[in-house]
């Protein structure tokens, strides 16, 4: 039997601190798109009411039925319009759904995830794409891996400035686009530094730090900066050398070849591709989830990245991703819990139970 929590309503003592039974049940009621009746609860101190379903990630959806497959979907190659076309959405509602989920999922990966084990090593690496226009607002988008479990920690997009050849026809793009939006700004050293540092935040168990990355010559300065007070090992790997199996870098580049396959905003020559930076970040984010705790880590294995890593107990269905609201930190249901049971909770049980 299901019991809440926590008081969902911010201001209520019972909120930050829960005490023990501080609800009180007050029946059910019976929504259209469920079978099951949903129970009601009254907080004893606020005397506010609320029910399972507050605390539900599809609370006030319409069709929460359709969530799991509009994920699948979006995080294994298909785009907002072909997904709307496969569940029978219109475009619009399909992209509530994708950001709704997509923010829900990024809360998701930050919670579930914990402190690497003392064998873990780290490889980074940034991929180049672009946003509405490719010769006029290029992208960097840096990832970063545990090379073993092939998790992915981290990664988000930043505005370059254009590079290359430039034609006339491309000058004139980028006269009309700076009148319109300004100069394009160079943001990929603090998208670089703010990946790295997601990192450090798993790496407190750590005696040192091994990281792998190309020779670019700003990576060893942002490591130091990103891992402060500890130890990096740094392997540098010219960029040139073939993507075989036997490259030091293969897991890193094996994740990009992966991502922009699964991902359609990152494909090349793609009118999948993002309009704007924000939205393909959020893309990010749902790739992240499936390939972390849905998707195996390899065909021939049963495990998951965040299985091998200890950061889940057996690989999740997308539904059971989708559950319960993720906005309160450890402190947010489990994913896997069925009745009660945080996140903070599951991390101290045993592994057998």
């Amino acid at each position: 039997m299901f019991e809440p929590p926590r008081c969902p309503y911010r201001p209520c003592p019972q909120h930050s601190s829960p005490e023990p039974r501080f609800f009180l049940r007050a029946g059910s009621y019976h929504p259209r798109c469920r079978a099951a009746p949903v129970p009601r609860f009254v907080c004893r101190t606020c005397r506010r009411s609320f029910s399972r379903q507050t605390f539900r990630a599809d609370y006030r959806d319409h069709r929460p039925d359709l969530n799991a497959r509009v994920f699948l979907s979006l995080a294994t190659g298909l785009g907002l319009r072909q997904t709307a076309r496969n569940v029978g959405l219109s475009l619009r509602c399909t992209e509530l759904k994708f950001r709704k989920i997509a923010r829900h999922l990024r809360r998701l990966n930050l919670n579930l995830r914990g402190p690497l084990p003392p064998d873990a090593s780290l490889q980074f690496d940034e991929i180049e794409t672009y946003e509405g226009r490719r010769n006029t607002r290029p992208l960097s988008l840096p990832l970063l891996i545990e090379r073993k479990s092939r998790f992915v920690v981290w990664g988000e997009a930043a505005s370059i400035r254009p590079h290359g050849r430039m034609s006339k026809a491309r000058l004139k793009a980028l006269a009309k686009d700076e009148e319109r939006l300004g100069k394009r700004r160079d943001a990929s050293r603090q998208a670089i530094l703010r990946t790295l540092r997601r990192g450090a935040e798993l790496a407190t168990r750590l005696a040192q730090v091994e990281l792998s990355s190309d020779e670019k010559a700003s990576y060893p300065g942002l490591a130091r900066l990103a891992f402060q007070g500890k130890r990096v090992l740094h392997e540098r790997t010219n960029s040139k050398l073939v993507r075989a199996t036997w490259n030091p870098l293969f897991a890193i580049n094996h994740t990009e070849a992966m991502v922009r396959d699964l991902l359609g905003r990152l494909r090349r020559e793609s009118w999948l591709v993002s309009k704007k930076r924000r939205y393909l970040d959020l893309g990010l984010q749902l790739w992240m989830a499936y390939r972390n705790y849905v998707r195996r880590r390899f065909n021939f294995d049963e495990c998951s990245p965040a299985q091998v890593l200890g950061f889940a107990r057996r690989r999740m269905r997308p539904e059971e991703l989708l559950t319960w609201r993720q906005d309160w930190g450890i402190q947010s249901l489990h994913p896997l819990a069925r009745c009660s049971g945080t996140i903070g909770d599951w991390r101290n049980r045993p592994a057998a139970a």
